[in-house]
C-alpha cells in the first residue's frame, strides 16, 4: 500500500487540516496531483478559462471529494498493477467495490463511527482478496473471479485454493501494519450475521455494505443485518441510491469506464476436477508453500517484541491453515512443562500447563518433535487434550511443534474442524516450515529476555540452597519420630501407657510440616515472644532420653538453676539450635563421654542483655582447618547429601534469633557458647553488675 494514502488518510481525519500541509503532501505522488487538477479543472467544478493550482483545486473540490478521490486512486493505482488485472474485465468488480465503499461511508456517518474514511477503504478493499487470488493462480481463479459473491464461492476457493478471498485480503492489509481493525473486516465480511452482534462496528458495517453491493442482495440476511447496524428499509433503500449516483459521478473524475458493469454475468462458483498430473500439481504446490514461509518469516521478524510475535504466529496460522482458533504453549525456564501464552483471543491460557513427563499427546508432539492430529473422539485422552478441545471449542486439534535447530521451543495448537483434517494432513511440510519459521523468530524474541532468566536462575539456585537445609532440618525431628516410634511398639507390646510418646510424636510432626511451610513463606516473621530456654532444653533432652539416639556411654548433665532463664525468641527455633548441637556433640563422643549444658546467666555485650547457654562435650575436639570453616556449609566426613551443613544452619537460627554464637575446641573437647537477647523488663533489672562482661 503506498504510504501516502496512510499520510493521507490521518491528515484528512485532523480537526486543523490546512490546505497548504495537504498539498504537500498530495504533491509528493505525480499520478494523485495529476487527477486531482484533472477533476478541478473540469467543466464539473470550472467556469473559467484559467487554470487552477494544486492549492485551489483542493479548496474547489473540497473535502468530501479529496478524501474519496485520494483513497479510491491509491487503491486502484496499487491494484490495476496486479498480475492479469489488464487482461481480465474489472468493471463490475471496481463498481461493486466503489458501491460498498460509498454504503460503508454512509454507515459510518449513521453509525456515528469517528473513522469515516477508514470505513470507506474498508468497503472499497473488501473483496482485494479476489484480486490477489487471480493474480496468484490466474489459471485456477479465472472463472470465479466474476462468480457470484457467496459463501459457496468461499468454500469453492477453499477446496481449490485452500485459502478463501476473505482471508487472502485480511493477509494482504495485515501486511501494512495499520492499527486498525481493516483486516478483521475484510475477513469476517462473509460471516453469518447472528455471530458478529458483539463484533466491532467496522466488521459490521463492512458485512452490511457486502450485501448490499452484490448483484443478487440476499434479503433475509439483509433483515438480519440491519439490526446489526440500527438501520430500517428506507434507510437501505435512500443508501443504495445515493450510492449508484455517488458511484457515477466518482467512475467519471476517477476515469473508470464502468458501462455495461451490470450486465457481466455473476454464474454460480465452480470448483474444476483436479488436475491429471499429480506431481505438477504437488510441485506447484512447494514452490507456493515457500513463497509462503517466505513472507510469513519476513513478517515475523518486523512484530516487535514477543506479545505482538505471539499475536501474528496466530493471526497468520488461523489464516494460512484456516484454524478456528489457535493458543501456543511454550517450554517453561525448567524444561519439564508447557505453558499457555496469553494472546488477544485466548487469555486464560495463562493458566494452563501440561507435564512433558506424563505422555499426553500435546506433549509427545514437543518431545518428538513431530506434527499432530488429534480428535475428540479418540479413545484414551488426557484432561489436558479434553481442556483443549473445551477451550477451543472444535472436534479436532493440529499439535504444531515450534523446532528451532535442535530445539523445541513449544507447540502451536490449531482448532479445525473433523473434516479439515485430512487437507491438513496433506500440508504437513507446508506447516512444519511456518513452524520453524516461527520458532526462529521466537527463539529471537526470548533471547531478549537473558537477563531476566539469569534472574530466576540466581533465585532457583537460592531455593535450591534453602531447600538443602530445609532437608538437613527435617531429618533431625525424622529421626526422633522413628526412635520414638521404636519405643512407642515396645510400650504398647507391654500394654504401658503412652500418652507422652504420642504427645512428642505430635510436636515433632508439626515440627516437620512448619520447616517445610517455612520453606515458601515469604511473609516477614511475627514479632519476637518470650520463651523459657530452661523449658526448651528440657524438651529437647527428653526427646534424646527416651529414645535409642544417646548411647548407654554418654552422660548428659545440665545446670539451669540459679539464673533466669528466658529469652526473646522462638522457641521452636531455639528447639531447632539445640538439636543440632546436641546431635552433633553425641556423634563425636563416639560412644562414651560426657555433655554439659548451662544457663550461664546475663551478659552484657554492645550495652545489649543477652542470656548465655553453653554446649559443652568431652570428644578429641576439631582441627585448627575445620574449626576456622566451621559455620561455612561445608562438606563433612560424615555420610549423606545434607551433612556438613548443620553448623551453617545454627549460625543461621542464631542469627534470626538476633543472638550470637562462638565456638572453642582443643584436646579436651568442643564448647558452643550461644549470646540470646534476654526477655526485656523484669530480667534486665534483675542483671547485676558484676555479670557483664565483655567477652563470649
Amino acid at each position: 500500500m503506498p504510504q501516502i494514502l496512510v499520510k493521507l488518510i490521518e491528515h484528512l481525519q485532523a480537526d486543523d487540516l490546512g490546505m497548504q500541509e495537504l498539498a504537500a503532501l498530495v504533491s509528493k505522488d505525480a499520478g494523485m496531483t495529476s487527477k486531482i487538477l484533472a477533476v478541478s479543472n473540469s467543466s464539473a467544478y470550472h467556469r473559467n478559462n484559467r487554470s487552477l493550482g494544486l492549492e485551489q483545486s483542493l479548496v474547489t473540490l473540497g473535502t468530501d471529494m479529496i478524501k474519496t478521490l485520494v483513497i479510491s486512486e491509491s487503491v486502484f493505482q496499487t491494484f490495476n498493477n496486479f498480475p492479469h488485472s489488464s487482461s481480465t474485465d474489472l468493471r463490475g468488480f471496481w463498481k461493486s467495490s466503489l458501491i460498498a465503499a460509498f454504503i460503508a461511508r454512509e454507515l459510518a456517518r449513521k453509525m456515528e463511527y469517528p473513522q469515516q474514511e477508514e470505513a470507506y477503504l474498508a468497503g472499497l478493499l473488501h473483496n482485494v482478496g479476489r484480486l490477489a487470488l487471480l493474480a496468484t493462480a490466474p489459471k485456477e481463479y479465472a472463472f470465479n473471479f466474476t462468480a457470484r459473491d457467496d459463501e459457496d464461492l468461499c468454500a469453492v476457493e477453499q477446496r481449490t485454493l485452500q485459502i478463501t478471498h476473505s482471508e487472502a485480503g485480511a493477509w494482504l492489509i495485515e501486511r501494512w501494519n495499520l492499527d486498525s481493525f481493516l483486516a478483521d473486516s475484510v475477513l469476517y465480511h462473509h460471516e453469518p450475521s447472528s455471530r458478529l452482534v458483539q463484533a466491532h462496528p467496522l466488521i459490521r458495517i463492512v458485512r452490511m455494505a457486502h450485501l448490499l453491493s452484490t448483484h443478487d442482495i440476499d434479503e433475509d440476511e439483509v433483515q438480519e443485518t440491519m439490526g446489526l447496524c440500527g438501520l430500517d428499509g428506507d434507510d437501505v433503500i435512500r443508501m443504495l441510491g445515493a450510492a449508484e449516483r455517488q458511484v457515477d459521478k466518482s467512475a467519471a473524475h476517477l476515469g473508470i469506464d464502468l458501462a455495461g458493469a451490470d450486465d457481466i454475468p455473476t454464474p454460480p462458483a465452480y470448483a474444476p476436477p483436479p488436475p491429471q498430473d499429480p506431481v505438477q500439481q504437488r510441485l506447484s504446490e512447494e514452490v507456493r508453500n515457500l513463497v509462503l514461509v517466505s513472507e510469513v518469516g519476513q513478517t515475523f521478524a518486523r512484530q516487535q517484541g514477543e506479545s505482538g510475535l505471539l499475536e501474528s504466529m496466530t493471526r497468520s496460522a488461523r489464516i494460512l491453515f484456516d484454524f478456528d482458533s489457535t493458543v501456543i504453549l511454550l517450554e517453561n525456564p525448567t524444561g519439564h512443562a508447557l505453558v499457555g501464552m496469553p494472546t488477544g483471543e485466548q487469555q486464560r491460557i495463562a493458566e494452563f500447563s501440561i507435564p512433558l513427563a506424563k505422555g499426553s499427546a500435546v506433549a509427545d508432539a514437543a518431545l518428538e518433535r513431530r506434527l499432530a492430529f488429534v480428535r475428540r473422539d479418540q479413545q484414551s485422552l488426557g484432561l489436558a487434550e479434553e481442556q483443549l478441545f473445551r477451550m477451543l471449542g472444535t472436534d479436532s486439534l493440529v499439535c504444531l511443534p515450534l523446532v528451532a535447530g535442535s530445539r523445541c521451543l513449544g507447540v502451536m495448537i490449531g482448532g479445525v474442524a473433523s473434516w479439515q483434517v485430512p487437507a491438513c494432513q496433506k500440508r504437513e511440510r507446508f506447516m512444519q516450515s511456518f513452524g520453524a519459521q516461527a520458532a526462529s523468530a521466537l527463539e529471537t524474541a526470548l533471547a531478549e529476555r537473558g537477563h531476566a532468566r539469569r534472574q530466576i536462575a540466581h533465585v532457583a539456585e537460592e531455593y535450591r540452597e534453602a531447600s538443602r537445609r530445609v532437608v538437613h532440618e527435617v531429618n533431625n525431628p525424622l529421626s526422633i519420630i522413628k526412635n520414638y516410634l521404636s519405643v512407642l511398639d515396645d510400650k504398647l507390646a507391654k500394654r504401658e501407657p503412652v500418652v507422652g510418646e504420642m504427645s512428642i510424636l505430635n510436636e515433632e510432626i508439626d515440627r516437620v510440616g512448619q520447616l517445610i511451610n517455612g520453606l515458601a513463606d515469604l511473609k516477614p516473621t511475627a514479632g519476637a515472644r518470650a520463651t523459657d530456654a530452661a523449658k526448651v532444653i528440657n524438651d529437647v533432652l527428653r526427646l534424646f532420653r527416651a529414645t535409642e539416639f544417646v548411647p548407654a556411654g554418654v552422660d548428659i548433665a545440665v545446670d539451669m538453676e540459679g539464673s533466669p532463664a528466658e529469652i526473646e525468641g522462638d522457641a521452636d527455633i531455639l528447639k531447632q539450635i539445640l538439636v543440632n548441637l546436641v546431635k552433633n556433640a553425641v556423634e563425636a563422643l563416639d560412644g562414651s563421654g560426657r555433655i554439659d549444658i548451662a544457663n550461664r546467666g546475663h551478659v552484657n555485650r554492645d550495652r545489649k542483655l543477652y542470656l548465655e547457654l553453653m554446649i559443652r562435650d568431652s570428644g578429641p575436639g576439631m582441627s585448627p582447618e575445620v574449626l576456622a570453616n566451621l559455620f561455612s556449609p561445608v562438606r563433612s566426613t560424615k555420610e549423606g547429601a545434607h551433612h556438613g551443613l548443620g553448623l551453617s544452619i545454627v549460625h543461621g537460627l542464631v542469627r534470626k534469633l538476633n543472638g550470637l554464637i562462638s565456638c572453642r575446641s582443643g584436646s579436651t573437647g568442643t564448647t558452643f557458647e550461644i549470646l540470646l537477647p534476654a526477655r526485656s523488663g523484669a530480667s534486665q533489672a534483675a542483671a547485676l553488675p558484676a555479670q557483664v562482661t565483655d567477652s563470649v
